[in-house]
């Protein structure tokens, strides 16, 4: 690509940033499966592993399909810079690895992604590091959990399961405030859909294993950001491994093509799905940011282009109720994915955030009646009937 990238609008950036053809004069993307590569002479070895001159060096750190996806991804969310890793769980300890240290102090939203509690509470703490846990929603209790040695701000928006919305201006300006870094997890959306960056965030992450793959393929994540913090998490990339293997990034760079469309169909799904669950008898809560009596409706609508595909609902009854709505399903399949074109349904409290205490998935809002369903691109019929079998048996 040339250098009015920037110019280009979105769907152009989605299919043709990041990308320089080889001498061979491929029109699609090459793979590039090597491990190492060849230098001109010792001297030139040095001065690629010392940075000196830029170039492929090892595939851990530095590979032409890997990079290719990088930018791209990086053009999409308006970012300087991507760093993509093994998966989404590798981006965000990435993140907190090459950018916190002991004494530190993160804040981090409830409801969030259940191994992202797991890995703060259970390893990260390990390493010196204070978290504390506070509602995505409450600026107040926000700005009172700041100390002197917070460092790091962090949530998900919308949240997972519960689809909260995060006032992402807000809280960039209480990290602001406090010298504090504010990254935001932008999977549920995407760049399609929303760009933290433009409202404050310093750093956004992903797990691409999720939508901007779309297939449920294989694993992957990455961070977005400056130059200057990206190039930390280079280096812990660099150091500890956690890298994307290039035919990985050959699959999200196919994916990225067709990120727009396939957001667009799994919202408008989403959105005719959560309608019918909130007018169900059976159905006593749904958690969905596209409906209107959602409290974080207003500010969806000015943060996102869209809703996004994963409605959440709690049933009447309990575990046993949920359970049965799950196990009566024929169409939807019953796995803790999501950005699939294929829906998907979980039981969280039992799944995704079953590794958390009780007293965790309360605060989160995680309760034995919740189902969560990541609409696909099926016929929204189909999966209203599908779901219908079950909710008829409660």
């Amino acid at each position: 690509m040339s250098a009015h990238d920037d110019k280009l609008q979105q769907d152009t950036l989605a299919i043709r940033a990041g990308y320089q053809r080889t001498h061979e004069n491929e029109h699609s993307e090459a793979l590039f499966l090597t491990s190492s590569y060849l230098f001109e002479n010792a001297e030139m070895a040095a001065k690629h592993f010392s940075n000196e001159v830029e170039g492929n060096v090892y595939s851990r750190y530095t590979n032409p399909t890997v990079r290719a996806f990088e930018e791209r991804l990086a053009a999409m969310e308006e970012g300087e810079q991507a760093v993509a890793t093994a998966s989404g769980m590798a981006a965000t300890l990435s993140v907190v690895m090459a950018l916190l240290q002991s004494g530190d102090h993160i804040i981090c939203s409830q409801d969030v992604f259940g191994s992202t509690r797991v890995m703060l509470n259970n390893y990260i703490i390990k390493f010196g590091v204070e978290v504390t846990y506070v509602a995505l929603t409450d600026l107040s209790a926000w700005q009172q959990a700041i100390q002197p040695n917070t460092k790091m701000l962090f949530c998900e928006t919308p949240s997972n399961p519960m689809s909260e919305i995060a006032d992402l201006e807000a809280l960039s300006a209480i990290s602001k405030q406090a010298g504090a870094l504010f990254v935001v997890d932008n999977c549920f959306c995407t760049p399609v859909l929303q760009k933290p960056l433009n409202w404050g965030a310093d750093i956004v992450v992903h797990s691409a294993t999720k939508y901007l793959d779309g297939q449920g393929r294989c694993l992957g994540g990455a961070v977005v950001g400056s130059h200057e913090l990206m190039n930390k998490v280079v280096g812990f990339l660099r150091a500890a491994g956690p890298s994307m293997s290039p035919f990985n990034a050959w699959i999200f760079l196919k994916g990225l093509e067709t990120l727009r469309i396939r957001m667009q169909a799994h919202s408008a799904n989403a959105a005719e799905l959560a309608s019918w669950l909130n007018a169900h008898p059976m159905v006593t809560k749904v958690f969905y940011a596209g409906l209107e009596d959602h409290p974080g409706h207003q500010l969806a609508k000015k943060q996102q282009s869209d809703f996004g595909g994963v409605v959440s609902f709690c049933v009447e009854g309990g575990r046993t109720e949920a359970w049965r709505v799950l196990d009566s399903t024929k169409v939807i399949s019953l796995t803790a994915n999501l950005g699939d074109t294929k829906t998907t349904i979980v039981h969280p409290a039992t799944t995704t955030h079953g590794r958390l205490s009780d007293e965790d998935r309360l605060q989160a809002g995680i309760t034995d009646n919740l189902i969560r369903v990541a609409v696909g691109l099926e016929d929204i019929i189909d999966i209203k009937n599908d779901l219908k079998i079950g909710l008829e048996l409660i």
